[in-house]
């Protein structure tokens, strides 16, 4: 098969990997790619939401499948344009990517099909946001509508953190129009939890879950990131609380999605939250998260290739996924500034000696090519994953991995995988 992939960060890397490494793939190109992609694809320079672009190649170059990486060219409807050409895409319609494109939409999901979630209310006026969350108190939180790339969450302490969220999103809009509209919900308490499933608009399997660390200091202090880390299995995921969440959120989602005349295909992404009551549903993303997809790659055992193609042609009832029994970590560094203004344009050296640490794989994200030296390019710029026969293990060989690498402009949390082991 011919593959295109389209994204740049340290998802994609990861996907490129397990996609070049099926016997299946004749040809991999992504769109546009990373120096560390361009060592299992061909990168072609074709921006991630240029869809016109990107069906245009697809179709000049005979790809027989388009797997989009990030949620934003699925949201401006890459799957539609392929669709109307013809061409298989792993990802849901622009009309089903509304899951992750509105989480208004998402809420109001969620009550049509009694699917667990946090109480909530949506607001376009930000003195009634506000009013919201002096009736309600803290702690509350303060979420951006739309697309803000991880970082449109605030998880407010204070009634006066939740109005100086509500101003920066409604007023500064510091995502844009992410923040014309915000939705205020109860604070959840418990363990957050990153499940997958994969789906063909009918039918859904499990895909694996991981535990994500979104905040940008150790012990969970400080903003909140597009992710700082994640490790697989987590072991609070039991497989009977598995089984109730594709019982109680993921079949019932694909249903009234399908009601809808938008049935869902792709890789769902739940956000959960384990309360003592049971596990509620933080948010919906419609494709695999970063850096959970890196964990996930390292641990699967089964083709991605002809998983991604049974999504796609409707057939996964005929279909197993497994996994490995060994834990893998993720360790992102970022650049000094990230979540803000990220310090960019600093060489990245050791890259070889990181890489030779054994079970460690070094996923590119932020990075650029110049002159045959790898320099910084981005806010999240590397993730250092590895693998072991206990999560212990395997966070020793990352952190290893990490102290290979000479690249004084990053940083990164030393503590991923605290809440599973205690430190």
């Amino acid at each position: 098969m011919k593959v295109l992939l389209v994204g740049s960060g340290g998802r994609e890397h990861a996907l490129a990997w397990a996609i070049a490494a099926s016997p299946l793939t004749e040809r991999l190109w992504c769109a546009p790619g990373n120096p560390g992609i361009a060592r299992e694809a061909t990168c072609v320079p074709i921006g991630a939401t240029e869809i016109a672009a990107l069906v245009a190649f697809a179709r000049e170059n005979a790809v027989d499948l388009v797997v989009p990486g990030p949620e934003a060219p699925l949201v401006a409807g890459l799957a539609d344009a392929c669709a109307a050409a013809g061409i298989a895409c792993f990802g849901p319609t622009a009309a089903a990517a509304r899951l992750e494109g509105s989480k208004a939409f998402m809420k109001e999901i969620c009550a049509a099909a009694a699917v667990p979630t946090a109480p909530s209310a949506t607001f376009s006026d930000p003195e009634a946001a506000k009013a919201h969350v002096r009736a309600a108190g803290a702690p509350i939180v303060v979420k951006a509508d739309g697309l803000a790339a991880g970082k449109g969450v605030v998880v407010a302490a204070t009634v006066a953190e939740a109005e100086a969220a509500i101003d920066a999103l409604m007023t500064a809009r510091i995502h844009g129009e992410a923040g014309a509209t915000v939705v205020i919900e109860e604070c959840l308490i418990g363990a957050e939890i990153s499940f997958f499933a994969l789906c063909d608009g009918t039918h859904a399997v499990p895909f694996g879950a991981a535990q994500d660390h979104k905040r940008a200091g150790e012990g969970d202090t400080g903003p909140n990131t597009g992710g700082m880390g994640a490790y697989s299995p987590p072991p609070a995921f039991t497989p009977a609380l598995e089984r109730q969440v594709m019982q109680s959120v993921v079949r019932p989602t694909l249903a009234e999605m399908a009601r809808r005349g938008a049935p869902f295909r792709g890789v769902l992404f739940c956000g959960l939250m384990l309360t003592d009551a049971g596990p509620r549903v933080l948010e919906f993303n419609v494709r695999l998260g970063d850096p959970e997809c890196q964990v996930l790659m390292l641990r699967l055992m089964s083709d991605i290739v002809p998983a991604m193609q049974a999504a796609c042609d409707g057939v996964l009832d005929r279909f197993a996924v497994r996994f490995l029994p060994d834990a893998a970590i993720a360790v992102v560094l970022a650049a000094r500034g990230y979540p803000g203004t990220p310090r960019t344009g600093g060489e990245i050296r050791g890259l070889d000696r990181a890489a030779a640490v054994p079970n460690v794989q070094v996923f590119h994200a932020g990075t650029r090519a110049e002159n045959g030296r790898i320099l910084a390019a981005g806010g999240r710029v590397l993730t250092v994953c590895a693998t072991g026969t206990t999560l212990a293990e395997a966070r020793a060989s990352a952190y290893a991995a990490v102290d290979a690498i000479d690249w004084p402009d990053g940083f990164c949390r030393r503590d991923i995988g605290w809440r599973a082991l205690g430190r």
